[in-house]
């Protein structure tokens, strides 16, 4: 009996206040949920936040996602979902080291990209023409969680999920939603560039210079130097940041994998290929409302707003399978 502790959220609350940094979210201060909804006994809001991320259908979907490379042959190249288990490791681990909210910044990684579209963000390029300015990936990852799958998640998961992206303003109101800002980055420019040399497109010689200085060797080292960088930034800062030089070197860095990996000749052919298949997909069910599946006919929203949550959602197999069901039928 006395070899375990049985610890109530009460408890639980009390020791974030004492073992947090000034600046930290606490759970108990959380500004609640769309629903009111009874408290646990044992579990702070933002764990029952990260529990039902975990178990929802948009974050099982997102095995098969792309993240870089569309349909890759190879078991080792990364989805969306081992995307964002990555993210939330480089997260937590940031959480920790600088006394944040770690199941707070676990539950706004985990969710980040549910409402992500398939084949990466070539998806977004697809939909953008059926909405006012650009279609992105964030807002739909706040609808997925609000409307589609409505899990009643707190206010400050929302935030961190709505404001994910550097280009979203303002940002994320929370130190925990900055943290995923840096995770994402980190842990993408890292993994992509294993990606591009499992492919063949690169390899270490040509990166540039200054990468190589600041970085070490593609894999752990950059990871680690890149988290070093906001650790020791933030510390000195008294907020979240990452060190001015690093955080210069990191942009070059993606403004490389853009050129090099993303948006490279092979890249942007089989890119509006893409394209081209998931509009076909929109404008058919925009033209064959009654072919969406069941659960997504009923709304009180208008139909283009249906056919985003229909297409935005599929797998990248799930699209090829609908594309070839409709446009190329045996």
């Amino acid at each position: 009996m006395g070899n375990l502790l049985k610890l109530t959220r009460e408890e639980r609350e009390a020791r974030e206040e004492s073992l947090l940094a000034p600046i930290a979210t606490r759970s108990a201060a959380s500004r609640g949920r769309q629903a009111d909804a009874e408290l646990d006994p044992h579990r702070t809001c933002f764990e029952r936040d990260r529990d039902r991320i975990l178990h929802s259908k948009a974050f099982r979907r997102l095995k098969h996602k792309t993240q870089v490379f569309i349909n890759p042959e190879g078991d080792h190249f990364v989805t969306r979902l081992t995307h964002t288990l990555q993210v939330t490791q480089v997260g937590r681990s940031l959480a920790l080291v600088l006394g944040l909210n770690e199941p707070l910044t676990e539950a706004i990684c985990l969710a980040h990209e549910v409402g992500h579209a398939p084949f990466g963000h070539t998806g977004e390029v697809a939909l953008s023409p059926y909405v006012e300015g650009d279609w992105l990936h964030a807002e739909q990852s706040v609808r997925v969680l609000q409307v589609l799958e409505p899990l009643n998640l707190t206010w400050e998961v929302i935030d961190g999920v709505r404001s994910h992206t550097w280009k979203i303003e303002p940002g994320p109101a929370t130190p925990e939603g900055q943290l995923l800002r840096f995770a994402d980055r980190i842990a993408y420019l890292a993994h992509d560039f294993e990606d591009a040399a499992r492919a063949g497109i690169l390899g270490p010689d040509d990166l540039p210079e200054e990468t190589q200085r600041l970085f070490g060797d593609p894999g752990s080292a950059w990871i680690k130097r890149m988290i070093r960088a906001v650790i020791d930034e933030s510390y000195r800062r008294g907020e979240v940041a990452m060190e001015p030089e690093v955080l210069e070197a990191m942009h070059r860095l993606r403004d490389f994998m853009f050129e090099r990996v993303y948006l490279r000749p092979a890249a942007r052919e089989q890119n509006a290929k893409v394209v081209r298949m998931l509009r076909n997909l929109m404008d058919f069910y925009l033209e064959n409302p009654d072919e969406m599946p069941e659960s997504y006919r009923h709304r009180n929203e208008p139909l283009v707003t249906q056919v985003i949550d229909v297409v935005a959602g599929m797998s990248d197999r799930y699209a090829l399978r609908a594309h070839d069901r409709f446009f190329r039928p045996r």
